[in-house]
């Protein structure tokens, strides 16, 4: 623990360093008698929470947060208890970081975009909660051992997801490089062993290479007479691992797993040295890079060049000054460690302004996939720079098109745009951008604004949200119609009445969870396809069913009697034919009811087939499946999907993994350009076709699977 007194002491001012202690003190004797995974106090991990946060040279308030980060959490503290003692900035970064304690990021769409949309709400409220959490993440990581082997592979897989791309986002290469090697360790230790072992004896082999040549970049700085600091610096594993992996390469044909790094003064230094290197030996064509001209999107900014000696050995240089160097390391962080001035304030509202951005479109994004797809192509570090015709650089999520330029340019320009020139010739306007292209944006002012066809290629999140507020302002008597011709026919499709399922109680209950002002807005929103049909219908069906007793449920047992066909029971029947219907297709293990027929028996349907509201309720009758069955049954099932070749054959080999058989199969592409598949399946029991339909809902390509009733 001292090592932290003496940082604290050593960075900050008397007055800020005792405020730190008394974080100190209050939370070890909050967390007094806890214990980690280790055995080790659960005191050290706040600790060193704070610990990675002065080395970052945070600010006084955030080094006790951290110190505090988890005694609301674990320990009797309150927040009112945080409040006193500490006062409301830092009460409210502890309470930040709480609130992200509590996410569990885990598969299911919904889940993801609500977390993610409470880290970015997180962040645009003060972007020092997430620093918090990424250093609460490296430590945990850095202690990951201790843990079982699921959950070491749960966290890394989570952290590499999530929070890399976060610190890479934000600039702070310390601990995403950090993160990624953690990451590695336990998502593929054998990789990461090979690495450390092989790496290690690589970089020995090359130590006198890289000698010789920071000798030669410090000669040529000692003749230009400029000042600077000549490094080598070798790679992150995680980097080198990438590499070999999307490249194909073993270790030995990675050239540069060491950089060579030269700081100077000036940016004019950096260009100087750039071209007397270049005089030196030669560039690999293709590997010189300029992000001081068009600096990243984390606003990283560095000359890059892979030169070659006259020996034929590579190697890549890395050409910066000394403040491009600090932001590099400590990207968002550089802020509070270096103070506030002009450059750096300049840099810090930079990327303020991407999580501004995010949190302009993501109110416009319900539909979980499409939030969460939209959000990942902002996040990672994809990226590809195109010019305006005036020289203006533009960075775009990879595969852009001209209308996430055009959108990205102005609001207007997007819903404005009637054609694209890329390199002065016309193109499609769902062709894809490269790096480099030039792009002017042919407008129209009284033209008919964006097509709902633009959603299906644009690739930026801002885009796709600007495309639907524009429908969504323009359009709103003809949205909420056409939300409403959507949910009616959807439920219809599933055998209900919209009318029966939209009660006042389920829409109080669906609004809780999708925040709607009224049940036109919600329809709206389905019209202009900011939630999906089926995101509603589901729930609605949800909370129909919950409400609604089954009928299977008022059975008294004692008064049942089996009838002929041995597999079910029907309460007040005997001696009646039992016959199944061909409508809906029940199967062991569907809640069933009995239609008492004229002349035909009893006639079996699931509760849920929509024949069943055209029947007398008065000849309809509780049933159960009972005993053991050894008779195969049909069930049909249909799968929508994003059209694809192959999609039919996915189907039947699915079903074939099954060893199940099918007897008919169709397929055609629906009015909403999907392909759809029905097929119907031999079976003797219900979970054979939930396993089916969860088995086929795992392609990425498909949309939703189903029962059918015919």
């Amino acid at each position: 623990m001292t090592d932290v007194t003496e940082k604290i002491n050593k960075n900050y001012s008397p007055e800020d360093a005792a405020l730190l202690k008394s974080a100190y003190d209050y939370a070890e004797e909050m967390h007094s008698g806890q214990k980690r995974a280790s055995g080790e106090p659960y005191f050290t991990h706040p600790c060193a929470v704070a610990e990675i946060l002065i080395d970052l040279g945070l600010d006084t308030p955030t080094v006790a947060a951290a110190f505090l980060h988890d005694v609301v959490e674990d320990t009797p503290a309150t927040e009112d208890d945080i409040m006193r003692r500490f006062g409301k900035e830092i009460m409210t970064l502890v309470d930040g970081v709480t609130k992200l304690e509590k996410l569990h990021f885990r598969t299911h769409e919904e889940e993801d975009a609500e977390n993610f949309r409470k880290i970015f709400v997180a962040m645009a409220n003060d972007v020092r909660v997430i620093i918090i959490k990424l250093a609460d993440r490296l430590h945990n990581m850095r202690s990951l051992n201790f843990l079982s082997n699921e959950r070491q592979q749960r966290i890394a897989k989570e952290t590499l997801e999530i929070f890399t791309p976060l610190a890479g986002r934000l600039g702070i290469s310390q601990i995403k490089c950090e993160l990624e090697d953690l990451c590695l360790k336990y998502l593929d230790p054998e990789a990461y062993e090979f690495l450390v072992t092989n790496i290690n004896q690589e970089l020995r082999d090359r130590k006198s290479f890289v000698d010789f040549v920071v000798e030669q970049i410090n000669e040529i700085l000692k003749e230009s007479g400029i000042e600077g600091e000549v490094l080598g610096r070798p790679k992150h594993f995680y980097s080198i691992y990438r590499k070999m992996k999307n490249q194909g390469k073993t270790l030995d044909q990675i050239y540069d797993i060491t950089a060579v790094r030269v700081i100077v003064n000036t940016m004019e230094e950096c260009y100087e040295i750039l071209g007397k290197i270049h005089k030196q030996w030669k560039p690999v064509p293709g590997r010189i890079k300029d992000y001081i001209a068009t600096p990243k999107r984390n606003m990283y900014q560095s000359l890059h060049t892979t030169v070659v000696t006259n020996f034929g050995q590579f190697f890549e240089i890395q050409i910066r000054t000394a403040e491009m160097h600090r932001m590099a390391e400590y990207g968002i962080a550089a802020h509070w460690k270096y103070k506030e001035n002009k450059a750096n304030e300049n840099n810090f509202d930079a990327r303020l302004s991407w999580i501004r951005d995010v949190m302009d479109w993501q109110g416009s994004l319900n539909e979980s996939k499409e939030f969460v797809d939209s959000l990942k192509n902002d996040l990672y570090d994809n990226e590809l720079l195109v010019f305006t015709p005036q020289g203006k650089v533009i960075s775009l999520p990879l595969e852009a098109t001209p209308v996430d330029f055009a959108y990205a340019i102005h609001s207007e320009v997007g819903n404005k745009c009637v054609g694209a020139k890329v390199n002065g010739k016309i193109v499609a306007l769902n062709s894809q951008l490269t790096t480099g292209d030039v792009v002017e944006i042919l407008t129209q002012s009284n033209g008919k604004g964006p097509s709902w066809d633009w959603l299906k290629f644009v690739k930026s999140g801002s885009a796709r949200a600007k495309i639907r507020q524009f429908f969504k302002r323009e359009m709103k008597d003809e949205n909420i119609k056409t939300g409403k011709a959507m949910l009616e026919a959807e439920a219809k499709r599933k055998g209900y009445n919209l009318n029966d399922l939209l009660t006042e109680s389920s829409f109080n209950k669906l609004s809780n969870k999708l925040v709607f002002s009224s049940v036109n807005e919600m329809m709206a929103s389905v019209g202009y396809g900011a939630v999906g049909v089926n995101q509603v219908i589901y729930k609605l069906i949800d909370y129909y069913k919950k409400e609604m007793p089954k009928p299977v449920e008022a059975i008294d047992a004692g008064k049942l009697k089996h009838t002929p066909a041995g597999s079910v029971t029907v309460k007040g029947m005997s001696g009646l034919l039992v016959r199944f219907a061909h409508c809906c297709n029940p199967v062991p293990g569907d809640d069933i009811v009995g239609f008492v027929s004229h002349g035909r028996g009893v006639i079996v349907h699931r509760t849920d087939c929509s024949n069943l509201s055209d029947f007398d309720p008065n000849r309809l009758q509780p049933a159960q499946w009972t005993g053991d069955i050894d008779t195969d049954f049909l069930a049909g099932i249909k799968v929508v999907a994003e059209n694809y070749d192959g999609l039919t054959a996915f189907v039947i080999a699915e079903i074939s993994a099954m060893r199940l058989s099918f007897t008919s199969i169709n397929a055609r592409i629906n009015r909403d350009k999907q392909a759809e598949v029905e097929v119907r399946v031999k079976l003797n029991k219900r979970s054979d076709i939930d396993l089916l339909i969860n088995r086929i809902k795992r392609d990425k390509h498909v949309i939703d699977v189903f029962r059918t009733t015919n």
